[in-house]
């Protein structure tokens, strides 16, 4: 008794988009309003905007995806649609972050989720992602 099901699928109709909180923003706005005196001392220091500008987008990118038809991990810079039927599982390093494990053998990061995550992700899966039970609560 290892494992419970949460939820009866077919359940998304809609992707269910998972990202990371907007008020992670507030501390790059203030970085960036902070750099402003320094990056208008020259043309090249204005560069140093650039970071603050980065982080923004890493702020507002970075996220995964949960539809009827898989999953889509998206990073700064791409995405990577992992479809459930090549799904194998789901694996929680030490760190307590997820990654998915395909059918290939392939691993890809959940950038936005963590080990406490996992009932809200297979709540969302409608049930093709499985909760193993706290250890505690086997034998009960």
């Amino acid at each position: 008794m290892g494992r419970a099901r949460v939820g009866a699928w077919p359940f998304v109709s809609v992707p269910a988009r998972l990202r990371m909180s907007r008020t992670a923003l507030l501390p790059v706005a203030f970085v960036a309003f902070c750099m402003l005196p320094l990056a208008t001392v020259s043309g090249w220091s204005l560069l140093l905007l650039l970071i603050p500008a980065a982080i923004a987008a890493w702020v507002v990118r970075v996220g995964v995806d949960i539809g009827d038809d898989g999953l889509t991990v998206r990073s700064t810079f791409g995405q990577r649609r992992v479809p459930w039927n090549r799904l194998a599982g789901i694996r929680v390093d030490p760190r307590g972050e997820l990654w998915l494990v395909t059918t290939a053998g392939t691993e890809v990061r959940l950038p936005v989720m963590r080990a406490r995550d996992l009932p809200r992700l297979a709540a969302l899966s409608a049930g093709r992602i499985e909760v193993p039970e706290p250890p505690g609560r086997a034998g009960q």
